[in-house]
């Protein structure tokens, strides 16, 4: 079954210290496994999808801006790929731009607005891995579109994290119970 990888909002704004919306050390401690995960996919000849929530400086009219400071300003620093797995990104963009895709989104699920589903489909691709951040909110809303659109789902539960510990624990059961969804980690890892 041909598959791709999605890398959600794994950027400095959700990531890094001095984020504007940070996870802080629980989206830090799943750096290398994102990494490790995206360069055995990249090795395979899989596709890589970096799915990065995108906003306008001083957008009022957006949902999220009633939810969440704001975030992810396009042309910012806080948008870039966190440590590195931005370092991952560039090495090999040049050389794989046909195997790896950057992908602006607007909204939690990366299927809503975006050209996610036909890029899916032009590949033949039936199985998406989720990673990134955070488990609740975009994971969790990119995983249920996923399940409506008939893809297997497959989540990676040591790349994902969250702000919420119970909120974290709470979606990786609804991918199970609710969604069909693999979850598994390095120890049980299909990759």
């Amino acid at each position: 079954m041909k598959k791709a990888l999605l890398v959600i909002d794994y950027t400095n704004d959700f990531i890094a210290d001095e984020g504007k919306l940070t996870c802080g050390n629980p989206g830090q401690s799943i750096e290398d496994r994102i990494v490790s995960l995206t360069e055995d996919f990249l090795n395979n000849g899989d596709y890589v999808i970096f799915a990065v929530d995108v906003h306008e400086e001083n957008d009022h009219y957006h949902p999220e801006s009633k939810l969440f400071p704001p975030h992810n300003i396009r042309n910012t620093e806080g948008r870039e790929l966190y440590g590195k797995l931005n370092d991952v990104y560039i090495a090999n963009y040049t050389d794989l731009e046909k195997q790896i895709h950057w992908m602006d989104k607007t909204r939690y699920s990366a299927f809503a607005g975006t050209d996610l589903e036909i890029k899916l489909r032009e590949r033949n691709i039936q199985e998406v891995h989720l990673t990134g951040v955070c488990t609740d909110i975009c994971v969790l809303h990119t995983a249920v579109d996923a399940y409506n659109k008939g893809f297997s789902i497959v989540v990676h539960e040591d790349a994902v994290q969250s702000f919420s510990q119970p909120g974290h624990e709470w979606a990786l059961s609804h991918f199970k119970n609710t969604l069909g969804a693999k979850v598994i980690s390095k120890n049980n890892s299909l990759v």
